[in-house]
């Protein structure tokens, strides 16, 4: 009978070491990414559909009010500023992430977070009728805010919550949420549906509704037990979110490792942005954070959507079906994202970097090639469509889902909201750079401007292979002892860095 006992508390010991997805965990993760991450896919896409509609409200708009019609460079213009003010407020709302997130909490920030939603969501719905495109302006910079806070905190959030057996998984939930955000805008967009004259304040009021179901939803589900443990010092609370998440009650180890965290970091204090640039123990995380961001930024994943339909018209589609191809390759995003779910616990962070960058890289080169031949071999079109197929599957594998969830891993508690500031202030920079410049490098280099994501991929995938390590199914304190010696801090003075010297113990936990 006592050795049925051991027998069951050693396989309850295993289970729990493992952590398994509970309801209110899953829950948590699917309220959470759709109440935020997919806002930030769906005002990705929401705005090209209506782009001509839209573009005529802001002419008629200034011709009530002035009695002529904008000039085509001013349009052109006003139009740019009302794309540009989303990746603008994208930034914005990352350099928000740490002041909020060590204020209001990871999920207090999420709530707070649905301001930046619900009200330009009014905003653009009403705006044909107030006649304002000014409105939309606004509007853009606000929603763009969500995104950038959302982006950040969300994968955080997640991060914080998840056993670290599933917390791959989890990391890539809110990618695979903006992927579905980018897919909904694309079907809502269709001309048959809201991209028409009547509906397209509608189609971009509809971002409100998810943050009005997470604001309903969220406040029932645990904050991050790390949050509650190290920033409120409530070991209480802590546990009690522990016990809700992992659905037993003993939950004293993973406490104990948490408590570990914080003491191999206390030396540091708080970490403000400045500090973590100077901070040699974090040499290697934050070089990484910024290759990786800038990576999946400057790879060319919004070039090739922006060719996309050049390319499909190229290749014969006709101009009325354009529109259901894109959402067909946007469906491709979503379900290589859902793969990437299943696969990260089990190919791991690095490989599916290295797997994905390589399949982008490769698709550059190729659809370069396809591009400058496609008017002298005919069936040269078809090979360019094959190309920005690859270049979707090959991106949401990897770049898209794994830098984010990469931070929350690579960095330990008081450093990861500046890890998060930093990571999303690359991300939104870059995002806004190719906004701008490649309009112009699409002018001056045509089909040879792939040629320069090819190159950015290749040296994204060199720096990973040489530089970045697996983090699959370690604690953070793991992960953090393989950058210790990277950074070679065994020359450093402890008490001036984030890293102190671990217990002896922990490793093998």
């Amino acid at each position: 009978m006592m050795n049925d006992m051991s027998d069951e508390e050693s396989i309850g010991d295993a289970v729990s070491a493992l952590g398994r997805l509970t309801p209110v965990l899953a829950l948590a993760t699917l309220i959470a990414a759709f109440g935020s991450s997919f806002q930030y896919g769906y005002n990705v896409a929401a705005i090209n559909s209506p782009a001509e509609l839209m573009k005529a409200f802001y002419n008629e708009t200034y011709y009530d009010r002035i009695g002529e019609y904008i000039n085509e460079f001013s349009l052109t213009l006003l139009w740019s500023i009302s794309v540009s003010m989303f990746p603008f407020g994208g930034f914005l709302g990352s350099l928000m992430v740490g002041p909020l997130v060590n204020t209001l909490g990871r999920k207090g920030t999420l709530l707070f977070n649905n301001i930046f939603s619900i009200v330009p969501a009014i905003l653009m719905g009403c705006s044909e009728v107030a006649k304002s495109f000014e409105m939309i302006i606004v509007a853009r910079l606000l929603v763009g805010i969500c995104a950038g806070l959302s982006s950040n905190v969300v994968p955080m959030y997640l991060g914080e919550l998840a056993p670290k057996n599933l917390r791959g998984a989890l990391g890539v939930v809110p990618q695979l949420f903006i992927t579905v955000g980018i897919l909904a805008a694309q079907i809502l967009g269709l001309r048959s549906l809201l991209a028409n004259e009547e509906g397209w304040p509608i189609l971009l009021g509809v971002t409100g509704i998810p943050a009005a179901l997470q604001l309903l939803l969220l406040p029932f589900f645990p904050e991050s037990p790390r949050y509650l443990l190290i920033q409120k010092k409530d070991d209480v609370a802590a546990k009690n979110a522990l016990r809700e998440l992992r659905g037993w009650d003993d939950v004293d180890a993973e406490t104990q490792e948490i408590w570990e965290e914080d003491r191999a970091e206390k030396a540091a204090g708080f970490i403000s942005v400045l500090k973590l640039l100077r901070m040699r123990s974090l040499r290697w995380q934050v070089i990484s954070i910024v290759v990786l961001m800038g990576g999946q930024q400057l790879s060319g994943v919004n070039a090739i959507y922006y060719y996309a339909d050049q390319i499909y018209l190229s290749a014969g589609v006709r101009a009325q079906d354009v529109q259901y191809v894109t959402a067909g390759t946007g469906a491709v995003n979503v379900l290589m994202t859902i793969c990437a779910v299943f696969v990260v616990e089990l190919l791991g962070r690095r490989f599916l970097l290295l797997l994905g960058f390589s399949i982008c890289f490769t698709a550059c080169c190729v659809l370069t090639a396809a591009l400058a031949l496609q008017d002298t071999i005919s069936w040269m079109p078809y090979v360019s469509i094959a190309c920005v197929i690859s270049y979707v599957i090959g991106h949401a594998l990897g770049p898209s889902p794994i830098p984010a969830l990469l931070i929350t891993e690579i960095f330990l508690q008081s450093s990861r909201p500046a890890a998060y500031i930093v990571g999303g202030s690359v991300h939104w920079l870059s995002n806004f750079t190719v906004g701008l410049i490649f309009p112009f490098i699409q002018v001056g280099l045509g089909a040879y401007s792939f040629i320069i994501f090819a190159m950015i991929c290749v040296l994204t995938t060199i720096y990973t292979f040489l530089v970045v390590p697996e983090t699959k199914s370690k604690t953070f304190i793991e992960i953090n002892e393989i950058f210790t010696k990277m950074n070679k801090m065994s020359e450093v003075h402890p008490e001036k860095e984030e890293l102190k010297d671990f217990p002896p113990s922990t490793a093998g936990q």
